[in-house]
């Protein structure tokens, strides 16, 4: 009796952990080669992104992203009901060029891991909410990712943690 009780103890727990830890998560293709690139940033930089990669659902492209003459959104964060992203999705149109796709999947890809909001409305930066040139961006793209990390939440966070002082009498 109390093995038929274990096994069915044991075939329940595997069944509800399995159930509560996503393993994957849904990734574009087209995106993938620039979120590889975003990751290999992290890792110059020393900030972690596997944990914040498995909390998403998807990242995408799609086509209900609103694209009008008085105001299209690129690309945006999905929240949860609790307020945490789900997902990240990037507007088709941005595929017609490959310079405005990489700035916008960098800013939707900074805002859950490297934690950031935006840092103006409209000055030529990566975070902004908008820019009036993103090819001006794209042009000085190395300083644009270098103040992009060395700015972002997540790394000044990684380097308060990380400081360690010392502090030597020398009598």
């Amino acid at each position: 009796m109390w093995k038929i009780f274990l096994v069915y103890f044991v075939i329940f727990s595997i069944s509800i952990l399995s159930l509560s830890a996503q393993k994957s998560v849904d990734v574009d293709g087209r995106l993938q080669p620039l979120l590889t690139d975003f990751f290999a940033k992290c890792d110059a930089y020393g900030i972690p992104y596997n944990d914040k990669l498995f909390k998403l659902k998807k990242i995408d492209i799609v086509d209900t992203l609103p694209l009008s003459e008085n105001g299209s959104v690129l690309g945006k964060v999905e929240r949860n009901i609790d307020g945490e992203i789900e997902s990240i999705i990037i507007n088709w149109v941005v595929l017609l060029d490959e310079e405005i796709l990489k700035v916008v999947a960098f800013h939707e890809f900074a805002h859950h891991f490297l934690e950031y909001k935006h840092t103006c409305q409209d000055c030529n930066e990566i975070m902004a909410v908008q820019n009036k040139s993103y090819f001006a961006v794209a042009r000085d793209w190395d300083n644009q990712v270098e103040h992009l990390f060395t700015t972002s939440p997540a790394y000044l966070e990684t380097i308060k943690s990380s400081t360690i002082v010392s502090i030597d009498y020398i009598n």
